[in-house]
Protein backbone atom coordinates (compact mmCIF):
# COMPACT_ATOMS: atom_id res chain seq x y z
CA UNK A 1 0.00 0.00 0.00
CA UNK A 2 2.83 2.27 0.94
CA UNK A 3 5.32 1.03 -1.90
CA UNK A 4 6.26 4.77 -3.36
CA UNK A 5 6.69 5.83 0.58
CA UNK A 6 10.41 5.94 1.99
CA UNK A 7 10.73 6.74 5.71
CA UNK A 8 13.99 7.49 7.59
CA UNK A 9 13.78 6.61 10.78
CA UNK A 10 16.83 7.52 13.63
CA UNK A 11 17.28 4.12 15.98
CA UNK A 12 15.14 4.67 19.19
CA UNK A 13 13.43 2.54 21.63
CA UNK A 14 10.08 1.28 21.90
CA UNK A 15 7.45 2.90 20.12
CA UNK A 16 9.13 5.19 17.58
CA UNK A 17 10.53 1.87 15.89
CA UNK A 18 6.89 -0.04 16.00
CA UNK A 19 5.81 3.22 14.35
CA UNK A 20 8.44 2.48 11.28
CA UNK A 21 7.58 -1.52 11.66
CA UNK A 22 3.94 -0.71 11.01
CA UNK A 23 5.26 1.30 8.06
CA UNK A 24 7.14 -1.05 6.81
CA UNK A 25 4.49 -3.91 7.22
CA UNK A 26 1.95 -1.39 4.92
CA UNK A 27 5.56 -1.77 2.26
CA UNK A 28 7.36 1.60 2.79
CA UNK A 29 10.59 1.49 2.30
CA UNK A 30 11.31 2.43 5.66
CA UNK A 31 15.69 2.56 6.49
CA UNK A 32 16.76 2.90 10.08
CA UNK A 33 19.65 4.58 11.15
CA UNK A 34 21.71 2.61 13.38
CA UNK A 35 23.95 3.57 15.19
CA UNK A 36 27.59 1.92 14.99
CA UNK A 37 27.25 0.11 18.09
CA UNK A 38 24.38 -1.65 19.88
CA UNK A 39 22.57 -0.46 22.35
CA UNK A 40 23.25 -1.73 26.00
CA UNK A 41 19.26 -1.77 26.35
CA UNK A 42 17.57 -4.94 26.67
CA UNK A 43 15.66 -5.68 23.85
CA UNK A 44 17.01 -3.18 21.37
CA UNK A 45 20.46 -4.96 19.87
CA UNK A 46 20.83 -6.12 16.67
CA UNK A 47 18.37 -8.05 14.82
CA UNK A 48 15.48 -6.60 16.60
CA UNK A 49 12.52 -7.57 15.52
CA UNK A 50 10.73 -4.34 15.17
CA UNK A 51 13.02 -3.65 12.33
CA UNK A 52 11.71 -6.77 10.19
CA UNK A 53 11.31 -5.43 6.71
CA UNK A 54 13.64 -2.47 7.08
CA UNK A 55 16.78 -1.80 5.86
CA UNK A 56 19.73 -0.55 7.64
CA UNK A 57 22.55 2.10 7.80
CA UNK A 58 25.01 2.27 9.96
CA UNK A 59 26.03 6.14 11.00
CA UNK A 60 27.46 8.30 13.59
CA UNK A 61 25.24 11.33 13.93
CA UNK A 62 28.16 13.00 16.08
CA UNK A 63 30.62 12.34 12.71
CA UNK A 64 30.20 15.44 9.66
CA UNK A 65 30.30 12.82 7.32
CA UNK A 66 27.91 10.66 8.60
CA UNK A 67 25.50 14.20 9.04
CA UNK A 68 26.45 14.81 5.54
CA UNK A 69 24.76 10.94 4.45
CA UNK A 70 21.60 11.23 6.59
CA UNK A 71 21.01 14.88 5.16
CA UNK A 72 21.48 13.42 1.60
CA UNK A 73 18.87 10.37 2.47
CA UNK A 74 16.41 13.32 3.74
CA UNK A 75 16.38 15.19 0.49
CA UNK A 76 15.02 11.64 -0.97
CA UNK A 77 12.60 11.05 1.72
CA UNK A 78 9.02 11.44 2.36
CA UNK A 79 9.54 11.18 6.14
CA UNK A 80 11.53 11.00 9.07
CA UNK A 81 10.88 9.38 12.48
CA UNK A 82 12.79 10.22 15.15
CA UNK A 83 12.13 9.10 18.88
CA UNK A 84 14.77 11.94 21.22
CA UNK A 85 13.97 13.91 23.85
CA UNK A 86 13.28 17.61 22.71
CA UNK A 87 16.01 19.61 22.16
CA UNK A 88 18.47 16.47 20.78
CA UNK A 89 17.94 16.54 17.32
CA UNK A 90 18.36 20.10 17.32
CA UNK A 91 21.23 19.96 18.71
CA UNK A 92 22.23 17.47 16.22
CA UNK A 93 21.56 20.09 13.74
CA UNK A 94 18.80 17.95 12.55
CA UNK A 95 15.89 19.81 13.41
CA UNK A 96 12.66 20.36 11.43
CA UNK A 97 13.66 23.52 10.50
CA UNK A 98 17.01 21.89 8.74
CA UNK A 99 15.65 18.86 7.77
CA UNK A 100 12.65 21.11 5.94
CA UNK A 101 14.76 22.95 4.19
CA UNK A 102 16.67 19.99 2.80
CA UNK A 103 13.11 18.78 1.59
CA UNK A 104 9.97 21.00 1.89
CA UNK A 105 7.68 18.05 2.02
CA UNK A 106 9.21 15.75 4.52
CA UNK A 107 6.46 14.67 6.90
CA UNK A 108 9.05 15.03 10.08
CA UNK A 109 7.56 12.71 13.61
CA UNK A 110 8.63 13.24 16.67
CA UNK A 111 7.89 10.73 19.50
CA UNK A 112 7.97 11.42 22.87
CA UNK A 113 6.03 10.88 25.76
CA UNK A 114 5.53 14.07 27.29
CA UNK A 115 5.33 16.10 24.13
CA UNK A 116 7.73 18.62 23.10
CA UNK A 117 6.59 20.89 25.37
CA UNK A 118 5.09 21.33 28.61
CA UNK A 119 6.79 20.91 32.05
CA UNK A 120 7.54 17.69 31.73
CA UNK A 121 8.94 18.12 28.47
CA UNK A 122 12.59 17.10 29.35
CA UNK A 123 11.96 14.42 32.05
CA UNK A 124 12.73 11.08 31.66
CA UNK A 125 9.78 8.36 31.96
CA UNK A 126 8.24 5.06 30.75
CA UNK A 127 4.91 3.51 29.48
CA UNK A 128 3.64 3.39 33.30
CA UNK A 129 4.48 6.97 34.11
CA UNK A 130 2.65 8.77 30.57
CA UNK A 131 -0.57 6.43 30.97
CA UNK A 132 -0.82 7.27 34.76
CA UNK A 133 -0.74 11.28 33.99
CA UNK A 134 -2.99 11.30 30.75
CA UNK A 135 -5.89 9.23 32.77
CA UNK A 136 -5.56 5.81 30.84
CA UNK A 137 -4.26 4.02 33.54
CA UNK A 138 -6.93 4.45 36.14
CA UNK A 139 -9.60 1.66 35.43
CA UNK A 140 -6.95 -0.90 34.14
CA UNK A 141 -7.56 -3.37 36.88
CA UNK A 142 -10.36 -4.29 39.15
CA UNK A 143 -11.06 -1.53 41.54
CA UNK A 144 -9.14 -2.67 45.08
CA UNK A 145 -6.48 -3.65 43.26
CA UNK A 146 -3.34 -1.63 41.87
CA UNK A 147 -4.00 -0.28 37.91
CA UNK A 148 -1.40 -2.57 35.95
CA UNK A 149 -2.33 -2.55 32.36
CA UNK A 150 -0.60 -4.88 30.04
CA UNK A 151 2.72 -3.55 29.38
CA UNK A 152 3.13 -1.10 26.75
CA UNK A 153 -0.25 -1.79 24.95
CA UNK A 154 -1.88 1.18 25.96
CA UNK A 155 1.30 3.70 26.37
CA UNK A 156 4.06 3.28 24.02
CA UNK A 157 2.12 1.26 21.10
CA UNK A 158 -1.36 2.17 21.64
CA UNK A 159 -1.22 5.79 22.21
CA UNK A 160 2.21 6.37 20.77
CA UNK A 161 3.17 4.31 17.71
CA UNK A 162 -0.59 4.65 16.74
CA UNK A 163 -0.82 8.04 16.94
CA UNK A 164 2.14 8.86 15.49
CA UNK A 165 1.24 6.46 11.93
CA UNK A 166 -1.88 8.13 11.78
CA UNK A 167 -0.28 11.26 12.05
CA UNK A 168 2.32 10.69 9.51
CA UNK A 169 -0.25 9.21 6.82
CA UNK A 170 -2.37 12.72 7.42
CA UNK A 171 0.99 14.69 6.80
CA UNK A 172 1.71 12.22 4.02
CA UNK A 173 -1.65 13.05 2.34
CA UNK A 174 -1.17 16.75 2.94
CA UNK A 175 2.55 16.84 1.08
CA UNK A 176 1.06 15.03 -1.72
CA UNK A 177 -1.16 17.51 -2.21
CA UNK A 178 0.37 20.79 -1.65
CA UNK A 179 3.93 20.16 -1.25
CA UNK A 180 4.79 21.18 2.06
CA UNK A 181 5.81 19.33 4.79
CA UNK A 182 4.56 19.05 8.54
CA UNK A 183 5.69 18.64 11.73
CA UNK A 184 4.14 15.79 13.88
CA UNK A 185 4.69 15.45 17.40
CA UNK A 186 2.89 12.43 18.91
CA UNK A 187 2.88 12.58 22.52
CA UNK A 188 2.26 9.65 24.64
CA UNK A 189 -0.20 11.23 27.29
CA UNK A 190 -1.89 12.82 24.65
CA UNK A 191 -2.63 10.09 22.28
CA UNK A 192 -3.32 7.49 25.59
CA UNK A 193 -5.52 10.72 26.97
CA UNK A 194 -7.57 10.71 23.35
CA UNK A 195 -8.20 6.67 23.64
CA UNK A 196 -10.17 7.22 26.80
CA UNK A 197 -13.02 8.93 24.58
CA UNK A 198 -15.08 6.29 24.80
CA UNK A 199 -15.24 5.67 27.94
CA UNK A 200 -15.77 9.85 28.56
CA UNK A 201 -18.95 9.26 26.80
CA UNK A 202 -20.24 6.56 28.68
CA UNK A 203 -19.44 8.52 31.85
CA UNK A 204 -21.27 11.54 30.18
CA UNK A 205 -24.40 9.34 29.71
CA UNK A 206 -24.06 7.86 33.28
CA UNK A 207 -23.00 4.57 32.63
CA UNK A 208 -19.50 5.24 33.80
CA UNK A 209 -18.37 6.41 37.34
CA UNK A 210 -14.83 8.20 38.21
CA UNK A 211 -14.81 5.45 41.40
CA UNK A 212 -13.37 2.19 39.79
CA UNK A 213 -15.31 -1.00 40.22
CA UNK A 214 -18.78 0.87 40.05
CA UNK A 215 -19.19 1.07 36.10
CA UNK A 216 -20.43 -1.36 33.39
CA UNK A 217 -17.03 -2.37 32.47
CA UNK A 218 -14.89 -2.48 35.46
CA UNK A 219 -17.47 -3.88 38.05
CA UNK A 220 -19.97 -6.57 37.23
CA UNK A 221 -19.72 -9.96 37.53
CA UNK A 222 -20.44 -10.70 33.81
CA UNK A 223 -17.44 -8.10 32.92
CA UNK A 224 -14.26 -9.84 34.06
CA UNK A 225 -12.07 -12.84 34.16
CA UNK A 226 -12.13 -15.86 36.18
CA UNK A 227 -10.09 -18.81 36.98
CA UNK A 228 -10.50 -22.10 36.70
CA UNK A 229 -9.88 -25.73 38.06
CA UNK A 230 -6.57 -26.20 36.06
CA UNK A 231 -5.58 -22.79 36.91
CA UNK A 232 -6.05 -21.19 33.31
CA UNK A 233 -8.51 -18.11 33.45
CA UNK A 234 -11.64 -17.31 30.63
CA UNK A 235 -12.81 -14.08 29.56
CA UNK A 236 -16.75 -12.95 30.10
CA UNK A 237 -18.16 -9.78 29.33
CA UNK A 238 -21.57 -10.45 28.05
CA UNK A 239 -23.01 -6.98 28.12
CA UNK A 240 -26.30 -6.84 26.15
CA UNK A 241 -29.01 -8.78 28.20
CA UNK A 242 -29.58 -10.52 25.16
CA UNK A 243 -25.93 -11.87 25.21
CA UNK A 244 -26.26 -12.42 29.55
CA UNK A 245 -29.24 -14.34 28.98
CA UNK A 246 -27.33 -16.88 26.69
CA UNK A 247 -24.71 -16.74 29.52
CA UNK A 248 -26.99 -17.59 32.13
CA UNK A 249 -28.72 -20.41 29.65
CA UNK A 250 -25.84 -22.22 29.66
CA UNK A 251 -24.27 -21.86 33.12
CA UNK A 252 -27.95 -22.96 34.63
CA UNK A 253 -28.76 -20.16 35.71
CA UNK A 254 -31.82 -18.89 34.05
CA UNK A 255 -34.37 -17.75 36.77
CA UNK A 256 -31.96 -17.17 39.58
CA UNK A 257 -34.15 -13.93 41.04
CA UNK A 258 -30.34 -12.68 41.68
CA UNK A 259 -28.63 -13.50 38.45
CA UNK A 260 -31.53 -11.74 36.48
CA UNK A 261 -30.58 -8.64 37.98
CA UNK A 262 -27.69 -7.76 35.70
CA UNK A 263 -27.63 -4.02 35.76
CA UNK A 264 -28.20 -3.99 39.76
CA UNK A 265 -24.71 -2.77 41.38
CA UNK A 266 -25.31 -3.80 44.49
CA UNK A 267 -25.98 -8.03 44.00
CA UNK A 268 -21.82 -7.75 41.69
CA UNK A 269 -19.70 -8.21 44.38
CA UNK A 270 -21.79 -11.70 45.64
CA UNK A 271 -22.85 -12.70 42.09
CA UNK A 272 -18.83 -12.37 41.15
CA UNK A 273 -17.98 -14.55 44.05
CA UNK A 274 -20.85 -16.91 42.96
CA UNK A 275 -19.86 -17.44 39.55
CA UNK A 276 -16.07 -17.23 40.40
CA UNK A 277 -16.56 -20.81 42.94
CA UNK A 278 -18.56 -22.20 40.24
CA UNK A 279 -15.68 -21.77 37.33
CA UNK A 280 -13.19 -23.32 39.58
CA UNK A 281 -15.22 -26.45 39.99
CA UNK A 282 -14.29 -26.96 36.46
CA UNK A 283 -11.52 -26.99 33.71
CA UNK A 284 -10.90 -24.20 31.18
CA UNK A 285 -11.54 -27.13 28.40
CA UNK A 286 -14.87 -27.68 30.21
CA UNK A 287 -16.13 -24.27 30.41
CA UNK A 288 -15.13 -23.48 26.73
CA UNK A 289 -16.77 -26.49 25.44
CA UNK A 290 -20.20 -25.43 27.00
CA UNK A 291 -20.25 -21.72 25.86
CA UNK A 292 -18.89 -23.06 22.41
CA UNK A 293 -20.54 -21.74 19.25
CA UNK A 294 -22.99 -19.39 21.27
CA UNK A 295 -23.11 -15.60 22.11
CA UNK A 296 -22.70 -15.94 25.69
CA UNK A 297 -19.06 -13.55 25.31
CA UNK A 298 -17.06 -16.28 27.25
CA UNK A 299 -13.61 -16.89 25.98
CA UNK A 300 -10.21 -18.09 26.79
CA UNK A 301 -7.30 -15.86 27.96
CA UNK A 302 -4.07 -16.93 26.10
CA UNK A 303 -0.48 -16.36 26.08
CA UNK A 304 0.95 -15.43 22.40
CA UNK A 305 2.02 -19.24 22.19
CA UNK A 306 -0.94 -20.71 23.32
CA UNK A 307 -2.67 -18.00 20.65
CA UNK A 308 -0.47 -19.00 17.54
CA UNK A 309 -2.37 -22.78 18.09
CA UNK A 310 -5.98 -21.36 18.29
CA UNK A 311 -7.97 -22.11 15.64
CA UNK A 312 -9.52 -19.31 15.18
CA UNK A 313 -5.81 -17.18 15.60
CA UNK A 314 -3.98 -20.07 12.84
CA UNK A 315 -6.78 -19.73 10.66
CA UNK A 316 -6.21 -16.00 10.38
CA UNK A 317 -2.28 -16.69 10.24
CA UNK A 318 -2.15 -13.59 12.63
CA UNK A 319 1.21 -15.55 14.41
CA UNK A 320 3.75 -16.40 12.22
CA UNK A 321 7.56 -17.75 13.41
CA UNK A 322 10.08 -15.83 11.23
CA UNK A 323 13.48 -16.34 11.78
CA UNK A 324 12.97 -18.52 14.98
CA UNK A 325 10.73 -15.97 16.72
CA UNK A 326 7.09 -15.65 17.25
CA UNK A 327 5.47 -12.65 16.30
CA UNK A 328 2.46 -11.40 15.34
CA UNK A 329 1.51 -10.35 11.13
CA UNK A 330 0.70 -7.38 9.84
CA UNK A 331 -2.38 -5.50 10.40
CA UNK A 332 -4.90 -4.88 8.79
CA UNK A 333 -5.73 -6.69 5.99
CA UNK A 334 -6.58 -5.52 2.60
CA UNK A 335 -9.23 -6.97 -0.18
CA UNK A 336 -9.21 -9.65 1.79
CA UNK A 337 -5.79 -11.19 1.62
CA UNK A 338 -3.78 -12.83 4.55
CA UNK A 339 -0.67 -10.73 5.10
CA UNK A 340 2.32 -11.96 3.34
CA UNK A 341 5.22 -12.82 6.26
CA UNK A 342 7.74 -9.60 6.35
CA UNK A 343 11.81 -10.12 5.66
CA UNK A 344 14.03 -10.54 8.09
CA UNK A 345 15.34 -8.01 10.51
CA UNK A 346 18.18 -6.77 9.07
CA UNK A 347 21.62 -6.69 11.01
CA UNK A 348 23.01 -3.23 12.09
CA UNK A 349 24.67 -1.40 9.11
CA UNK A 350 23.34 -4.74 7.18
CA UNK A 351 22.45 -2.02 3.59
CA UNK A 352 24.87 0.42 4.49
CA UNK A 353 26.94 -0.28 1.23
CA UNK A 354 23.50 -0.81 -0.89
CA UNK A 355 22.39 2.71 0.67
CA UNK A 356 25.46 4.50 -0.09
CA UNK A 357 25.80 3.19 -3.14
CA UNK A 358 22.34 4.37 -4.30
CA UNK A 359 23.06 7.61 -3.22
CA UNK A 360 26.05 7.80 -4.95
CA UNK A 361 24.10 6.95 -8.22
CA UNK A 362 21.43 9.59 -7.22
CA UNK A 363 24.39 11.83 -7.25
CA UNK A 364 25.36 10.75 -10.76
CA UNK A 365 21.89 11.48 -12.03
CA UNK A 366 22.01 14.63 -11.00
Amino acid sequence: MLSDVRIIEIEALGPAPFASMLLADLGADVITVHRKTASDVPGKGDNNLLDRGKRSIALDLKVPEDIAVLKALLRGADGLIEGFRPGVMERLGLGPDECLSLQPRLVYGRMTGWGQDGPKAGEAGHDLNYIGLSGALWYASPGGTAPFPPPTLVGDIGGGALYLVIGILSALLKARATGQGTIVDAAIVDGSAHMMNLLMSLRAAGSFQTERGHSLLDGPHWSRTYQCSDGLFLSVQCLEPKFYRIFLERLGLEGDSAFEQQFEESLWPDLGARLASLFTSQSRAHWLALFRGSDACVGPVLSPDDAATDPHMAARGVWQDLDGRLQAAAAPRFDGKKPTPASPSPYRGQHTAEILAELKGDASAR
